[in-house]
């Protein structure tokens, strides 16, 4: 402390107090330092975020911290029990003056958000009462809650508070003055309206004063700045007339002196908070971790448990070493982990897991370093042998870095949860929470929030927020946007309120936004939590999380493991119980054993696939790996053509070379492997380490294997070495340079090459990707691949059932279906779908509940009802609705199933033979479920073999009501299913869809007609309920069914523009169907023909494509330019537009557009590029193209209307085609076809073609 004025901040926000405060940690002990303050306290508003690293910064710093909280009190009533007059919980500062004081601010922060009720985060008097040793209470000022009773005239119930605060702080309660003043001198309202009333009580009950300014912001010139982040967290504007939320430019971090200036009349108000600050002498530390006990002797547990487990694994993997080298790698780890103290770590995880896998929950095969345990093998924590693929302990637990090891566990997304609520109840509610993180305000989102509070036009502050460049995934600050984007120094010097926006936003950058909790961090503590660290409650979860982050809640001595949420380890499990619910095997191998059930040492079905499956790896190097894990962008595609794999090591050699720097290694890869380049030696000392990378540094691991050959490191040592170089830390590595040279020349290498290896390495171990790590997802990717190559209906339905309500990811995996797999899609149909994806006859049946606006939910009650089962989690359901029965054969008893979609020439309709709409196959029985049996997956295991069951959890009840059949007709599904609980715009969606298509195949009548049918149905369902149901008849039987509409049908064209709007892509047709043979006569080619011819070179052509969509962009010299995507009938693509082009046909890109393209189409890295150079609309290039349609009548009644819509055509008709026209009769009691011209002259557009077609008894049309 100096000489002058003494004075030290009590009550201050960092930017942990969210959009609120603007005061940022890092930089506030030399703040306070520049100050002369050798201590400073920090009340962030309802948490202490950050305590702990305050605590321990400040202390580095030489500043002495005083933890605290600015808190808020609820439920203090003023006079007569009236809690209106106080509209909100109000403010009081505690600060720690000890350990016991922490601990129950600890306990109140905790207080704050596990109330369990939804009121804002406050405490009672009670909860100060109960947890008030060791603090110190500063009453909360003008707007505290003596202060705010003050305001309301409530003097008496004002002094009981203070006087029930005195009796829960005896000695430790400060009344606390703050003094803000405005213009002249003038302090606020709240102020002068307090003030005397506080000083009187105090003065009249003995109490000390206290002054505090309300540190909000560093700075007074940051005022404007910090007005609009509040703005921003109140949804405000800045120049807003209505109330809002306003401080004063004084709430800056005042000096000592200034302080001084404005308590100079009340000196002791001041000494005070100097007085205050040696009592709160207390600082909160780290703690050494802290894990729950899981056994009386956790050593010779862990031991037992390892033993067992290796040996279960010995007696059936296939040996990568001799016994005797597994038993003492085994005893090698053993002896680490329990010198370091982590069995205990090793069993709590190894339970979980183990827990999870008996219950058929998804568990990945690894993740990260810890794939490098043989404990961890052997626990069956991971499921990869470390010896089979070389992977080293030392790169996870070092036992020369002492460091907490620390497991990252996949589990299927669906079921993460019930695991954590495992561990919950094991270990105790109370002892298990999330991890908090905290979303800063990134400089893009900086200047979009900063410019809405300022009111600026969107459209001018989204053109500033682009023009911020983005680096890696983060976009440059603001400041480096300025220095490095020409066109934003312009905007800010060609406008005032731009300077502005701009200046605010550098001001606000990089505060902290809003808290979440971690994705997958999970703490267990030995005791509960608040006990060490405060509590949190993300609003969307009902577990706490800790208030400090990841990185400071384990200072705190609280052990973190990831239960990560992995979507291909659920995409796999659904694909395994499609195939296994069909009652096949998933796998025969040669000796003819079929794989139903999990192997001995394995835990998952998937886990006993062989690793060198043939066709596999053909799909592999032929890159056919659309949804198969890792390998699926493009630039994975390129690489597998040029690679070829032909073992699993070059799949996790992909996995780590696939990455910026490292990547460039992969045409040496490929080359080297393929024989087309000769592999370059390093030195024979550590040239066989790199065998399997074609002789390039890959892993981690080879650089602390080439350490430990070629310079004699342990591998403990040599681990330490990596971390160094991949860091460069430039001191250890000078450090280590010459103990490398002197090991290597000790092993004979010379100093000319040992600097050269000493190079590469260095190189390297930046780009080193770790093994175990690339090791687990290669296995994980090839088990996708080879489910994709040996059963590619089930694994796709899986996938699309992971990704059900993305509409984009679907039209991809569907094109990969139809066309890449050449599999049949199902369309929609309520008698054949389930509510997800499923399978039947070799196919995949479209999900209802894919489709757009519809929901899961209300398309199980359709299945239900078909189905009469209790509940239709449709996963267990997985045949279509037919399952099979046990023993994987025919049933006992027969099943029913619906006539599949057949195309009976009306343009996409999905109609019945004959067009007898809603006729269906005879219904007959299910085959019952065994009790406690799943539906779609009954069956009986092979002789001696364990029968693998879907989990419980996902399969369908075995309940039925003995009810299940088709629907019969649209008045059959109301009265079965409740429509009004399905709404009306599921259903519209599903006419769009032509899901009643086989109910009633006019799409049209259908969707015109669902107000009468909700109708309808919530009138029987009203009967059902009220039970007036006669003694023989069924409910509703005596309502009229409703007269249904008399629309005609869509249009082809309208009904796959219906059925867009509803998929979200073209499922049963092509918009562009009808026009392709005139295209053909235009030398329009398709997709699939210029992808092909463009092999051979660079080349124009003309294109046609339905546009789905646009994105404009701006190129760095200002012009404008898009990327537009389209689809013809053979796949979807994309072209660029340049800006000449899209200046001139900017209105033929928009979406349901259909256009003819001349392209530039060129070969890059195996992928087609498409450039734009002219565009005209399809109707405009067919134009004059007719030669003549021939159209094939089923009945002489079709006729009539056939030559109705011609008349109707010819005389509206402006087009220049006209041709021909022919009627085929193929009536059943002619002998043959009849075929009767019309002569020419007649409209012959593919409009014409397609009205043509939706006629009833229209079988099809060709053209001539």
């Amino acid at each position: 402390m100096t000489d002058g004025p003494r004075f030290i901040h009590l009550r201050l926000h960092t930017e942990y107090s969210l959009l609120e405060g603007a005061v940022r940690l890092k930089a506030l002990p030399k703040i306070a330092a520049d100050a002369g303050m050798p201590a400073v306290a920090v009340t962030d508003t309802n948490n202490m975020f950050c305590a702990l690293e305050f605590s321990v910064g400040a202390l580095a710093a030489g500043v002495q911290p005083i933890l605290g909280c600015q808190i808020d009190l609820g439920g203090v009533a003023p006079e007569g029990g009236r809690r209106d007059r106080i509209p909100r919980p109000a403010p009081l500062v505690l600060l720690a003056q000890d350990a016991e004081g922490y601990g129950n601010l600890l306990k109140l922060n905790s207080a704050l958000y596990l109330r369990g009720d939804d009121a804002l985060p406050h405490v009672t008097v009670d909860d100060l009462a109960a947890h008030g040793a060791g603090l110190i209470c500063l009453s909360g000022g003008p707007d505290g809650p003596v202060g705010r009773l003050l305001q309301a005239g409530q003097r008496p119930a004002a002094e009981a508070l203070l006087t029930r605060l005195a009796a829960i702080y005896p000695g430790r309660l400060y009344v606390e003055l703050q003094r803000h003043p405005g213009e002249g001198g003038r302090p606020t309202e709240a102020e002068a309206a307090t003030e005397r009333g506080h000083v009187e009580m105090a003065y009249a009950m003995d109490l000390p004063l206290v002054a505090t300014n309300d540190v909000y912001f560093p700075k007074a010139e940051m005022y404007e700045a910090h007005d609009a982040l509040i703005c921003i967290a109140e949804g405000a504007y800045v120049d807003q007339q209505d109330p809002r939320r306003r401080l004063t430019p004084q709430h800056y971090f005042k000096t000592p002196a200034e302080m001084a200036t404005l308590f100079a009349d009340l000196p002791e108000a001041l000494e005070n908070t100097v007085e205050i600050a040696r009592r709160c002498a207390f600082a909160a530390a780290r703690h050494d971790p802290i894990l729950p006990r899981f056994a009386e002797n956790e050593v010779d547990e862990l031991r037992r448990q390892a033993r067992e487990g290796l040996a279960a694994r010995l007696a059936v993997i296939p040996h990568a070493a001799p016994v005797a080298d597994y038993e003492a790698r085994l005893d090698f780890e053993l002896g680490i982990i329990e010198g370091m103290g982590f069995p205990g770590y090793f069993l709590i995880v190894a339970d979980f897991i183990k827990w999870a896998k008996d219950r058929d929950i998804p568990v990945g095969p690894g993740r990260g370093s810890g794939a490098g345990s043989l404990v961890a093998y052997a626990l069956t924590i991971t499921d990869l042998d470390p010896l089979r693929y070389s992977l080293l302990f030392e790169r996870f637990l070092n036992p020369e870095r002492v460091s907490m090891p620390d497991f990252d566990i996949d589990f299927c997304m669906d079921r993460r949860e019930e695991v954590i609520r495992y561990v919950q109840e094991k270990y105790g509610r109370d002892r298990v929470g999330q991890i908090i993180t905290f979303g800063a305000l990134l400089s893009k989102a900086a200047v979009r929030d900063v410019g809405r509070v300022l009111q600026m036009p969107y459209g001018q502050v989204d053109r500033l927020s682009k023009m911020i460049p983005v680096e890696g995934v983060k976009p440059v600050s603001i400041e480096k946007a300025l220095a490095d984007e020409p066109r934003l120094r312009e905007e800010a010097k060609a406008e005032e309120v731009v300077d502005r926006l701009l200046t605010y936003g550098r001001q606000v950058e990089g505060l902290l936004r809003n808290a979440s909790t971690h994705a997958a961090g999970v703490v267990i503590g030995d005791r509960p939590l608040d006990d060490l660290v405060p509590l949190y409650r993300d609003p969307r979860s009902d577990m706490p999380a800790t208030q400090f982050n990841m990185k400071w809640v384990e200072q705190a001595g609280l052990v973190k493991f990831d239960f990560l949420g992995l979507k291909t380890l659920t995409v796999i499990q659904n694909a395994v119980d499609l195939i296994l619910g069909q009652g096949r095997a998933l796998h025969v191998a040669a000796d003819g054993t079929e794989l139903y059930a999990p192997q001995p040492g394995t835990e998952n079905d998937i886990g006993a696939i062989p690793l060198d499956d043939e066709a596999s790896y053909k799909l592999y190097a032929e890159a056919r790996t659309v949804a198969v894990f890792q390998v699926e962008s493009s630039g994975m595609m390129d690489a597998l053509r040029r690679m070829k794999p032909t073992c699993i090591e070059d799949i996790v050699a992909l996995v780590a070379l696939y990455r910026p720097g490292p990547m460039e290694n992969i045409p040496k890869y490929c080359e080297v492997k393929n024989g087309l380049r000769d592999r370059e030696g390093i030195h024979p000392t550590i040239d066989h380490i790199l065998d399997e990378t074609q002789g390039i540094i890959v892993y981690q691991e080879q650089v602390m294997q080439i350490a430990q050959e070629m310079a004699g490191y342990s591998l403990g040592g040599a681990d330490l070495l990596r971390r160094a170089m991949g860091k460069k830390i430039q001191a250890a590595m000078d450090a280590e340079r010459p103990k490398f040279l002197a090991g290597a020349a000790e092993n004979g290498v010379d100093e000319d090459k040992a600097q050269e290896v000493w190079n590469l390495l260095d190189k390297f171990a930046n780009y080193g990707f770790n093994k175990s790590h690339a090791a687990a997802y290669a296995v994980v990717s090839y088990q996708t691949a080879w489910l994709k190559a040996n059963h590619p209906v089930e694994f796709m339905a899986g996938v699309m059932n992971c990704d059900i309500h993305l509409t984009d990811k679907l039209a991809v995996y569907a094109e990969e279906v139809r066309r890449g797999l050449g599999i049949e899609i199902v369309p929609p149909c309520v008698n054949r779908s389930m509510a997800e994806f499923s399978v039947s006859d070799g196919k995949v049946v479209y999900g209802l509940g894919a489709l757009k606006n519809v929901g899961l939910e209300a398309m199980r009650l359709i299945v239900e009802a078909r189905e009469g089962t209790a509940d239709a989690s449709d996963l267990g359901a997985m045949n279509g609705g037919q399952p099979p029965a046990a023993g994987g054969g025919e049933a006992p008893g027969r099943h029913w199933s619906a006539i599949g979609p057949r195309d009976n020439g009306d343009g996409g309709g999905r109609g019945l033979p004959g067009g007898a709409a809603g006729r269906a196959m005879e219904t007959k029985d299910r085959a019952d479920v065994p009790p406690g049996g799943t539906p779609g997956s009954a069956r009986t295991a092979p002789p001696g073999r364990a029968l693998h069951a879907p989990p419980a959890a996902r399969a369908l009840p075995s309940s039925r009501n003995g009810d299940a059949r088709p629907f019969a007709t649209l008045f059959d599904l109301a009265r079965r299913v409740d429509l009004k609980r399905v709404g009306k715009r599921p259903l519209e969606m599903l006419a769009r869809a032509g899901a009643f298509d086989q109910l009633d195949r006019n799409r049209r009548r259908v969707f015109d007609s669902l107000d009468a049918l909700v109708a309808y149905s919530a009138a029987v369902h009203e009967q059902k309920a009220s039970a007036q149901v006669s003694l023989f008849g069924e409910a509703g039987e005596d309502l009229p069914e409703p007269r249904l509409s008399a629309a005609q049908d869509w249009l082809p064209t309208e009904r796959l523009t219906e059925e867009h709007t509803a998929v979200g892509f073209y499922l049963s047709g092509h918009p562009l169907d009808d026009y392709m043979p005139s295209l053909r006569r235009r030398k329009v080619m398709t997709l699939e023909e210029v992808t092909e011819r463009a092999q051979q070179g660079p080349f124009v052509a003309k294109m046609a494509g339905a546009v789905s969509g646009r994105q404009e962009r701006k190129s760095a010299r200002g012009n404008r330019f898009a990327f537009v995507q389209l689809s013809d009938p053979t796949g979807l693509y994309e072209v660029t537009v340049f800006s000449d082009t899209l200046e001139a046909a900017r209105e033929h890109f928009e979406a349901g557009t259909n256009v003819v393209l001349q392209v530039e189409a060129t070969m890059e890295a195996d992928q087609l590029k498409l450039l734009c150079r002219s565009a005209a609309p399809v109707d405009t290039e067919v134009a004059g193209t007719g030669a003549g349609l021939r159209v094939f009548v089923e009945d002489g009644a079709a006729v009539a209307m056939v030559a109705r819509v011609l008349e109707e055509a010819k005389a509206a008709a402006k087009a220049r085609a006209r041709g021909e026209v022919a009627l085929c009769l193929m009536a059943p009691d002619l002998p043959g076809e009849v075929e009767v011209a019309l002569g020419d002259g007649w409209p012959v557009t593919p409009q014409i073609k397609g009205a043509l077609k939706s006629l009833p008894g229209i079988l099809t049309v060709e053209d001539m």
